[in-house]
């Protein structure tokens, strides 16, 4: 495994959702494209965006909303500048 790169390999039947939910917390966080109609679900106090858009969201490990930008980079160069590890859910 190259460095920067972290890789889980789980079969889904053996873990739990509480468990997932806490892997890596404090340490990963991850980065999920979402829709601008997405946004007051996750942010409420953001304030309104334009429909349509593709937006990216940094999450704490546990699903937690961090931060949300218009760009992957940004939300990674977020992450690294708190010191967590910046993995990509599809």
């Amino acid at each position: 495994m190259s460095e920067g790169h972290v890789a889980f390999e789980y079969e889904a039947k053996n873990v739990s959702a509480e468990t997932l939910a806490t892997l890596g917390e404090g340490h990963i966080a991850y980065v999920k494209q979402i829709r601008s109609e997405d946004v007051p679900g996750l942010f409420p106090e953001a304030p309104k965006i334009a429909p349509g858009l593709k937006l990216f969201a940094l999450h704490a490990a546990d699903g937690t909303p961090i931060m949300l930008t218009d760009s992957r980079e940004a939300a990674v160069a977020n992450a690294w500048s708190n010191e967590l590890q910046a993995v990509s859910v599809h």
